[in-house]
């Protein structure tokens, strides 16, 4: 019953093919112990997949082995129409299995890379048994159920682990995020998971706070990220979580953060051809926050961090041998045009008001 194909795949249709197979596998099972209580159900389940090293945490070195997609997809089928207390006792079992929540306290506690290859299996296995082809709803089950158990600081680290970019040799860009700027594909995933906790807070006991919290916890691990990677990831958030980060910043007086964000995320809009206007009514929104004197403290702020951004730009363009890298150059380029753009598309914002 249990396809040794998914071990080392050789034909480009090996995984439409699993997927029919492991379909197929679990409507079987399902008829055949339609009438056993759950914990029986997980007990043959457990009895049968054990004894296949794919299915299994950290046992199967494979590189492209669809061995956890293909438990993904029995899993999906076996468990269809079963009530939340079943699926509870479904994700006790799982943990039980791979022995799960101890591998977990490793990765999230243990030095960012060192365990690279658990870090990944625990990210295949999540992602691919339990997360990605699921819908929202049940995503977020399951996500609230691996994420629960720890602090907050841990569960930023966690959805790290799970949803953050990876390296060209495969492994997660834990100082990559800090150095070089990241591409918007590669900070899509985690984008898309913060934003779906913000909109589903009333499925699950998290609160805006507690999620704010996780973001900023976040981009400050291992280090402070590279602030381009901040602007890119709150916009890839959306127009919610972006605005609630900023204003909450803004309003425990942390302007001058605030101030150095929204460049970084106008400078990011330039580079990304994303529209201008957008930027324009995020600040304009935050300005709404404050009264008169904030808010010229705060306009003033904004263009003083322009400047100041600027000047180390310049300063990294003019310190160092960039004849072959044109990256320091073109975002200097970047930035003085985002800020023509900006004040353009700001000034047209006051006119039409006027």
């Amino acid at each position: 019953m249990i396809i040794q194909s998914i071990h080392h795949p050789t034909s480009p249709y090996a995984h439409d093919t699993g997927i029919k197979h492991y379909t197929a596998l679990g409507l079987l099972f399902k008829r055949c112990t339609l009438l056993l209580p759950t914990e029986d159900r997980l007990k043959l389940i457990s009895s049968m997949f054990s004894q296949i090293p794919c299915f299994k945490l950290e046992e199967c070195t494979a590189a492209g082995c669809l061995g956890f997609y293909g438990y993904g997809v029995f899993l999906k089928t076996m468990i269809s129409g079963w009530g939340e207390v079943e699926w509870h006792r479904v994700f006790n079992f799982l943990c039980s299995f791979t022995n799960l929540l101890p591998k977990i306290k490793m990765a999230v506690t243990g030095t960012p890379g060192v365990s690279c290859f658990l870090e990944l299996q625990l990210r295949l296995f999540c992602r691919q048994v339990l997360l990605d082809s699921w819908s929202c709803k049940d995503t977020l089950f399951w996500l609230t159920r691996i994420l629960k158990p720890w602090p907050m600081v841990l569960q930023a680290r966690l959805l790290f682990i799970l949803y953050g970019p990876l390296s060209p040799d495969g492994t997660l860009a834990w100082q990559g995020i800090v150095e070089r700027e990241m591409s918007r594909s590669a900070l899509w995933h985690l984008a898309r998971v913060i934003d779906l906790l913000y909109r589903n807070l009333d499925l699950t006991d998290w609160t805006t706070d507690t999620v704010q919290t996780i973001l900023e916890e976040l981009i400050v691990f291992p280090e402070v990220w590279h602030m381009e990677n901040v602007a890119r990831l709150l916009l890839l958030c959306g127009n919610t979580v972006c605005y609630s980060f900023l204003e909450n910043k803004a309003h425990n007086g942390q302007l001058r953060q605030v101030s150095r964000l929204i460049v970084h995320i106008i400078l990011v809009c330039e580079k990304d051809g994303d529209c201008m206007n957008w930027v324009v009514k995020m600040v304009h929104q935050v300005c709404q926050g404050f009264n008169t004197s904030e808010r010229f403290a705060f306009i003033q702020s904004l263009e003083d961090m322009f400047c100041t951004v600027t000047m180390e730009v310049i300063e990294f363009v003019t310190a160092g041998n960039h004849h072959e890298d044109m990256g320091p150059f073109q975002t200097l380029r970047s930035l003085l045009q985002s800020r023509a753009h900006f004040h353009a598309k700001f000034l047209h914002m006051f006119l039409q008001n006027e």
